[in-house]
């Protein structure tokens, strides 16, 4: 008979990315948040860098009245804590830290982690330093407030998202070791770094050593405090299976636990709101695709989308774009294409005659200049999806049936052209592609088919290997997600195979349509965290008895 199940008392979890909004991390904590607090009312404290001093954070509500006691005890003891909640559903306590006065001992603080754990930190650079020094100082506050509000008796977890966390797991580790701590790696420094610097990542997986590779392209210091993390902690855990087999080989750690992604779908409109929100949001794609390259946009317009980071290869934004050069002669095309490339660029602006035509209205036939991107960028002639587009040619003629518009900012609402946020045009599109290489979850599919919008990924992907197996075969269009097989090699198979998958949707029929939506709608419930929750509360028990047997 198994024994039950340990359970926290008190839960801490810090990433970067608490009430900074950057990424898929931010989509992870944030919507888990809810059913945690739901669980753990208050016994729930998020930790995240204090980035926004001196200016408003909108994401962070300050409340000085939490811990009163405790907080006047950590700032005489040097701490700089503020305390409030995160803005998010279920209001989750937060405490945001100011790690700046740590850079003064940065060497004396890594010369500890070398002794303690043979962390290397010789070979930092770039954002190293900085996520080292917040780890640390989230590190300060957790043994603080442990010491002080909860003592020994009581059952608690440290968890630290992204090797940006580690150093402090590994302090919590050392120097508390009553917590019980859980690491996550949500992807592999060195493994996203292999692929980001084209090698093939899959095939020769079994072949690399991490610690190897991380000499040869310049990643020592994170490689090295990611793997003590991996194998110095009471709970290991990442992703996906496709992400767990990377850990194995590159980091030398099976992980304890898989931890997928999960989703909340409270903000998703129904019935007529979804309807209006769709209409509206179709509405301005099409009056800014207009405006810009002055061709008319029917309301038949297939509008196709990819989203996410701006990692050319790893996320298949270049299969994206072949995928849409190879549609311009596809004859098997029933629709026009409107395509869209929406990851955010280094933007010097939004166009200032994009954003005068937006503001007279009306229907324009004559296009702007380079009508394929809506905003000015930093050194343009660098940019990797307007030099494939310049150099195939692809100018948005009128008589074209495929266009593609690059839209290279951050869709939060104010962003000069669109003025709405990412998920409010999301729901206009009519079909998503992500055909990534490297994806360990996917967040951005699993988003487009909680707003009804059928997708395609990868087998490459975590979240494309977790469809197949929740539909229990190879899934396709009609189910919602088509998955497609990928390889180290295959890219332009990838892509010939997404212009053809986007030709066959152009073809379907209303009723066709709209069941294909309905099971996108379907696989999105089966990933809501009140399902992928009990994930966690077994990775909390592994963590606990780990941290029990050690004591």
């Amino acid at each position: 008979m198994r024994e039950k199940r340990l359970v926290p008392d008190f839960i801490f979890e810090s990433s970067w990315e608490v009430c900074n909004k950057m990424g898929g991390i931010y989509t992870v904590l944030s919507t888990r948040a809810k059913t945690l607090q739901e669980q753990f009312p208050d016994k729930l404290l998020f930790i995240g860098p204090d980035v926004w001093q001196g200016k408003e954070n909108p994401l962070f509500l300050e409340d000085p009245t939490l811990w009163r006691p405790w907080m006047k005890k950590a700032n005489q003891d040097g701490l700089h804590v503020r305390l409030g909640r995160w803005n998010i559903p279920g209001k989750p306590c937060v405490a945001l830290v100011d790690f700046q006065p740590y850079f003064e001992k940065k060497n004396e603080i890594y010369g500890k982690a070398w002794e303690d754990f043979q962390v290397d930190s010789l070979h930092a650079y770039g954002d190293y330093d900085e996520a080292s020094m917040f780890s640390y100082a989230a590190a300060l506050v957790v043994e603080s407030f442990f010491h002080y509000n909860l003592g020994t008796k009581k059952k608690v977890v440290y968890q630290a998202n992204e090797w940006m966390t580690c150093l402090g797991a590994l302090y919590v580790r050392k120097y508390v070791p009553e917590i019980a701590t859980i690491f996550t790696t949500h992807a592999t420094s060195i493994g996203r770094s292999i692929a980001g610097n084209n090698k093939p990542l899959y095939d020769y997986l079994w072949a690399y050593n991490g610690t190897q590779m991380a000499g040869e392209l310049n990643m020592e210091a994170k490689h090295s405090v990611e793997r003590q993390a991996a194998h110095n902690v009471d709970c290991f855990t990442t992703v996906s299976d496709v992400t767990g087999r990377e850990c194995y080989e590159l980091l030398d750690k099976r992980p304890d636990a898989i931890l997928p992604n999960g989703f909340e779908a409270d903000f998703v409109p129904t019935g007529t709101a979804f309807t209006k929100r769709r209409k509206e949001a179709r509405a301005k794609i099409l009056q800014v695709a207009n405006a810009l390259t002055g061709a008319e946009f029917t309301d038949d317009t297939l509008i196709v989308a990819t989203s996410g980071r701006y990692e050319y290869r790893n996320k298949g934004i270049d299969v994206f774009l072949e995928a849409a050069y190879r549609s311009l002669y596809d004859s098997e095309l029933q629709r026009p294409v409107l395509m869209l490339v929406q990851v955010p660029a280094w933007v010097e602006s939004p166009r200032t005659d994009l954003q005068e035509r937006l503001k007279l209205g009306g229907t324009y036939s004559e296009p702007l200049p380079e009508p394929v991107i809506t905003h000015n960028l930093n050194e343009p002639w660098n940019d990797p999806v307007l030099n494939f587009l310049r150099s195939h040619g692809m100018k948005n003629d009128v008589h074209s049936r495929v266009k593609v518009i690059f839209v290279p900012c951050y869709l939060d609402g104010n962003d000069g052209i669109f003025e709405m946020p990412y998920y409010d045009l999301l729901i206009g599109d009519d079909l998503a592609a992500y055909p990534s290489y490297y994806e360990p979850w996917g967040y951005t599919p699993l988003e487009a088919v909680a707003f009804h919008v059928p997708c395609i990924t990868t087998s490459l992907s975590g979240f494309g290997v977790w469809v197949c197996s929740s539909v229990g075969y190879d899934s396709k269009l009609e189910d919602g997600v088509e998955v497609i097989g990928r390889n180290d090699y295959n890219a332009q198979e990838v892509a010939e195979k997404l212009s053809s998958l986007i030709a066959r949707y152009s073809a379907f029929d209303k009723k066709t349509i709209d069941k294909v939506r309905r099971n996108a709608a379907k696989l999105a419930e089966k990933a809501l965290w009140k399902n992928f929750i009990k994930y966690y509360y077994e990775a909390y028990d592994i963590a606990l008895r780990n941290a029990k047997a050690r004591k």
